[in-house]
């Protein structure tokens, strides 16, 4: 399967997706980090895709979303940003919404 359609598969087999460096256990960097705080404190279920064990999704995930940096978050298969932009979407109590939506929206189908 070519690695377009591994995105697009992950992304449409689980609502929040957090494409980062590392594990939201071992983070290896720290806007990577910040975002799976954010996420974890949401209470978020997400799937996460570590970009360093997989170097073609780190290399055509940037192409694919026409974002160039790791962390991205993305819910219900849209690109929501990254860590600046899930941090601002935090304070605000939006990703929370956001998250608890995306759950309702899987709890329906």
């Amino acid at each position: 399967m070519d690695v377009i359609e591994r995105i697009k598969q992950t992304l449409a087999g689980h609502p929040v997706v957090l494409y980062m460096k590392g594990t939201p256990d071992f983070p290896m960097c720290g806007f990577s980090m910040r975002t799976s705080q954010a996420l974890t404190a949401t209470g978020a279920k997400y799937f996460s895709v570590n970009v360093l064990e997989d170097p073609e999704i780190r290399a055509n995930l940037p192409r694919y979303s026409n974002w160039p940096t790791f962390p991205q978050l993305y819910i219900n298969g849209e690109l929501i940003g990254g860590c600046d932009i899930t941090l601002e979407l935090y304070e605000s109590g939006e990703l929370q919404r956001m998250v608890a939506e995306a759950d309702k929206q899987t709890a329906a189908s």
